[in-house]
């Protein structure tokens, strides 16, 4: 889609077609295609069953909303879930004026002007901002928000309350967690911190400890246990900077707690855990081993065991069974002996391919299992087990 065909989506006749695709959306494309080419034409057909489309994928981002936005297929790929979106501007002072300088279809922009802020947004590609622009308006914020068509480096963030960035993490090849391959490149982004008051980086999950400016607060965030990003906040927003992880949509918040050293190591108990994936990611893995009394499997892996059964949203518990140092014969034979039909299987540290694996199982039965699939010292094992 191009900015002529979406701009003809806002048009009332652009508006009718919106309404016909979403009837059809998810039917058979030739049939779809066809229904909408009796009364519009074949590029407006086109544009309104790719949103129809985009816009039946958004609903797990953004709800209810997503009936009323506009999206491109990268653009929605990269966008912020609507939680996790809102949990980033409840940290904004209500009034501030923020620069959105990567500000992509606007996800992050709705919910910073819904928290009350001012937002002066760019983009540097002109279909982009147009469709950013056009969210705002859908949705109702048109009058706190701006969006015009240019580079990150155009904008003055001296001039504003707080600087908000969302480099692109896309190439022609695809998608890239190298935070030089950013766009704008890591360096660059940093240059524009340096100048401003405030500021609220989202990058990539994985994105290494050691790019983490000095004085800088990292935040790494998990929706349903699920990593989404991470949050890098500088200068009067970065509290007393450090590390932390945040679960939503509970909004529970774990930070270093400095009377701990190195989690211990030991043998594998009768139950084992696997930390939320935020806490992980923020290195706090040996926080979560104190609440759960446990000790690492290994001191390299993020799994931790021990022999009481404790309950923390910081972690999934499973009752063990079972430990083998792994092989696909022992492993098949005891998951058969034990009637298992139904395996969830969760690796780490582990270089086996697990759609392969639950091939070559050929599992039958009526049971149900979690295999864990991980290294203890230089050898493979796999633990049976089932959540508790």
């Amino acid at each position: 889609m191009d900015l002529d065909a979406f701009r003809q989506l806002l048009t009332p006749r652009g508006q009718e077609a919106l309404k016909a695709a979403a009837e059809v959306v998810g039917d058979d494309p030739v049939t779809a295609v066809t229904r909408l080419r009796r009364s519009h034409d074949a590029g407006l057909t086109s544009a309104a069953l790719t949103q129809a489309t985009l816009r039946a994928r958004a609903a797990g981002k953004f709800g209810a909303d997503a009936e009323l936005m506009y999206f491109t297929r990268a653009g929605l790929e990269q966008a912020t879930r609507r939680e996790v979106a809102d949990h980033r501007a409840r940290r904004m002072a209500p009034g501030s004026l923020v620069a959105d300088v990567c500000c992509g279809v606007g996800g992050d922009l709705l919910a910073l002007a819904r928290a009350g802020c001012t937002v002066e947004a760019v983009d540097a590609d002109p279909l982009t901002a147009a469709i950013a622009r056009a969210n705002a308006d859908a949705l109702g914020l048109g009058d706190r928000v701006s969006v015009r068509t240019a580079d990150a480096a155009t904008i003055d963030p001296s001039a504003f309350d707080v600087l908000f960035a969302d480099p692109a993490r896309r190439t022609a090849r695809g998608r890239t967690f190298d935070p030089m391959a950013y766009s704008p490149p890591w360096p660059e982004v940093l240059e524009m911190v340096t100048k401003s008051r405030a500021a609220c980086l989202k990058v990539a999950p994985g994105i290494p400890h050691g790019f983490v400016p000095d004085g800088a607060e990292a935040e790494w965030v998990s929706h349903r246990g699920e990593v989404k990003e991470a949050v890098i906040w500088c200068g009067g927003l970065a509290g007393g900077g450090g590390r932390r992880a945040t679960m939503l949509p509970s909004g529970v918040t774990m930070t270093p707690d400095p009377a701990l050293g190195r989690a211990e190591h030991g043998p594998v108990g009768r139950y084992v855990y696997e930390p939320d994936g935020a806490a992980i990611r923020a290195h706090l893995v040996a926080e979560v081993a104190a609440l759960v009394g446990g000790r690492l499997i290994d001191p390299q892996v993020a799994y931790i065991t021990g022999d009481v059964a404790a309950r923390t949203p910081w972690a999934s518990g499973y009752e063990v069974h079972e430990v083998l140092p792994f092989s696909l014969k022992r492993l098949r034979a005891a998951l058969r002996e034990r009637g298992v039909g139904n395996a969830t299987i969760k690796k780490r540290a582990s270089a086996v391919d697990v759609d392969r694996l639950r091939k070559d199982l050929r599992l039958s039965g009526d049971q149900s299992a979690t295999v864990i699939l991980t290294r203890i010292g230089e050898k493979p094992f796999a633990l049976i087990c089932t959540p508790f």
